[in-house]
C-alpha cells in the first residue's frame, strides 16, 4: 500500500514546516492581522479563500493553503515518531504497518536531502 499523493504532500509539507519560521503562522495573530484570506486558511470555507496560489514554499515543499491548517494530526504524529525513532536509533519491527513504513521512507528521503543541503552549504 502506497501513501496517496495528498497524504504524501501533507507529510512533506509537515516535514518542511518544522524547519520554517513558524512564529508568523500563528492562527490568532494571523486572524488579528487579517491574513487568513491572504494565506488561504483551510479553516475558512473554500469560496472565501480566493484563487489558489502558493502561500508556503520551502525547498521542494509547497502548499496553496496555510500549512498550519493543511497538515493533519496524523502527519504530525508520524513526523514526531520518525524523529524519535531516528534519535533513539530504534528500528521498526515487522509489526509496523505498511502505511508507517511508507511514511518513514518519505521522511527519511526528505531528511537526507536536508542534511545534504546543510553539508553542501558548509563547503
Amino acid at each position: 500500500m502506497r501513501i496517496d499523493g495528498d497524504r504524501k504532500k501533507k507529510l512533506i509539507v509537515a516535514f518542511h514546516f518544522q524547519f520554517a519560521n513558524r512564529a508568523g503562522w500563528d492562527c490568532d495573530g494571523c486572524r488579528k492581522n487579517g491574513l487568513e484570506v491572504k494565506r488561504r486558511c483551510g479553516y475558512l470555507p473554500t469560496e472565501a479563500r480566493g484563487e489558489p496560489r502558493l502561500v508556503f514554499v520551502r525547498k521542494r515543499a509547497q502548499s496553496d493553503e496555510c500549512p498550519k491548517s493543511m497538515v493533519t494530526g496524523e502527519s504530525l504524529s508520524l513526523l514526531e515518531e520518525f524523529f524519535v525513532s531516528r534519535r533513539l536509533g530504534m528500528q521498526s519491527g515487522i509489526e509496523t504497518s505498511a502505511r508507517k513504513v511508507d511514511a518513514f521512507l518519505i521522511l527519511r528521503e526528505e531528511m537526507e536531502r536536508e542534511e545534504k543541503d546543510v553539508t553542501s552549504s558548509e563547503h
